[in-house]
């Protein structure tokens, strides 16, 4: 299940009634540098990197109507010896992370990698993510 972090830091600047519109506002400065790494492990249980993809910057936008941030990320493959497991996607303060796979209905896991994501080191891999600030908001409360 998908994680959040780093949300008091990000909040620690703001100074009056935080509203939906605010942290909004605080969220998508601080996504607009991320970047998203896809992990897997060795037998010995050591994390390896398996791509570091940055944000696009013009696909970072707000959707009103849901109330979510969306953005997509996009970067090489890195290393093709070791199954995707998890993902961490990280701004200045805020983040997310959790499991990932690219086999379908896989138990336990709330990202399958697009299609772009081969295993074949050097290809392009693109993710596309979503934020819902609503539910964020919800657990500020």
């Amino acid at each position: 299940m998908r994680q959040v972090f780093g949300l008091n830091e990000l909040l620690g600047g703001c100074s009056g009634n935080l509203t939906i519109k605010v942290l909004t506002g605080l969220l998508l400065e601080d996504l607009k540098n991320s970047h998203c790494l896809i992990i897997g492990e060795t037998a010995d249980d050591e994390s390896v990197v398996l791509a570091n993809m940055p944000i696009i910057a013009d696909t970072l936008y707000y959707e009103m109507f849901d109330q979510r941030i969306e953005f997509v990320v996009a970067g090489p493959i890195l290393v093709s010896n070791y199954p995707a497991l998890t993902y961490r996607v990280k701004g200045e303060c805020f983040g997310f992370y959790g499991r990932c796979s690219t086999i379908p209905k896989v138990c336990g896991v709330d990202l399958y990698l697009s299609r772009s994501y081969t295993e074949v080191i050097g290809d392009v891999a693109r993710q596309k993510f979503s934020v819902s600030v609503t539910k964020l908001f919800k657990k500020l409360k």
